[in-house]
């Protein structure tokens, strides 16, 4: 099994992350702040093997 790719540099993820952490306080949890921002930035979830 290979072991995927990552498609973003550390920067942005750092960025994403440090995003969902300023906002998650007007969200109900984190994973819904997670949501959220994912959207925002056209981060999609796409299912294993695409």
């Amino acid at each position: 099994m290979n072991k995927p790719t990552n498609k973003y540099s550390p920067e942005v993820r750092k960025r994403a992350v440090r995003m969902v952490l300023d906002n998650q306080g007007q969200h109900d949890s984190r994973w819904s702040a997670m949501r959220s921002i994912s959207a925002k930035i056209g981060w999609n979830r796409q299912p294993c093997g695409s």
